[in-house]
């Protein structure tokens, strides 16, 4: 559930030139690099309101050009694109696939969004329209250059969704929505066994990066990535053993689960689902 609206939040520097702002309300991170020849702003808000604020808070830094990047199609991190782009942002940066997801997929996420951006969730208003990635990301890593700092923009594998795109500047590697810190993960969209792998990528990557930004919560460092891999690992060991047994109640698994209960009904019902996915497509 989203936090009252209306706080005021202000940036972390979390290296030179490397800043995130937790903004209120679902406490998603936005990441900010900055620059000499322009900025970078990764993930956009939930709506223009937190959009604005994200802007405002950028104008208090930098009068630079800006671009922007989308870790995923998850409402709070991209439905501020409308803003921005009428506010100057010209490029913003995605997978393909987010970008088709952004279309197709944001009509039903409006509503998630009710209760910090009111407007948004009613379709009404000014800067409340989908607006999808002007840039793609397809196949290899895409490097931008923004004076004096690269940023370099990759997928590894599908795990909090199907296009979850992370973006690396300096010693600090933002993550999206494929680390969550002081939540459970939201598996809604997910694909738990290759988010194992794809967080097995990451932690891979600790000599490139010691700092880790969650889509929200605090940053972290590589051993709470692979901390959260492990623990992952082990609830869908459980939840396929459950799968198997077809005499047992799935529902019996979820006290078993490393998470709240709620979460647990979720990752049983998404690999139940993808199990059936999988069967379908091997059927003649």
């Amino acid at each position: 559930m989203p936090d009252a609206p209306g706080q005021e939040a202000s940036w972390q520097e979390l290296a030179p030139g490397i800043r995130v702002l937790a903004l209120p309300g679902f406490a998603a991170n936005i990441g900010f690099v900055l620059g000499s020849e322009r900025g970078l702003i990764i993930d956009t808000g939930a709506g223009p309101r937190q959009a604005e604020q994200i802007l405002r808070s950028v104008r208090e830094v930098t009068d630079l050009p800006l671009a922007a990047v989308i870790t995923h199609a998850h409402g709070d991190h991209y439905f501020g694109n409308s803003y921005l782009a009428a506010h100057g942002v010209e490029q913003i940066w995605a997978t393909s696939r987010c970008s088709e997801v952004m279309l197709a997929g944001g009509a039903q996420q409006r509503a998630l969004v009710g209760g910090v951006e009111p407007e948004m969730a009613a379709g009404e208003g000014p800067h409340t329209e989908l607006v999808a990635a002007t840039r793609l990301v397809d196949g290899k890593p895409v490097d931008l250059n923004l004076g004096g700092i690269q940023v370099t923009l990759f997928h590894l594998g599908r795990g909090h969704t199907d296009h979850d795109l992370l973006v690396g500047a300096g010693n600090v590697l933002f993550t999206g929505d494929l680390v969550e810190e002081g939540a459970d993960p939201a598996f809604e969209d997910s694909f738990p066994t290759d988010w194992i792998r794809t967080l097995g990528k990451i932690t891979a990557l600790e000599d490139l990066y010691d700092v880790f930004v969650p889509g929200h919560g605090a940053p972290v460092d590589v051993r709470f990535v692979s901390t959260q891999m492990e623990k992952m690992r082990a609830a869908i060991r459980v939840t396929k053993i459950a799968m198997d047994e077809a005499s047992i109640d799935m529902t019996k698994a979820v006290p078993l689960l490393p998470y709240s209960p709620e979460r647990s009904r979720v990752l049983l019902d998404r690999l139940r689902t993808l199990a059936h996915w999988k069967w379908l497509s091997r059927q003649p």
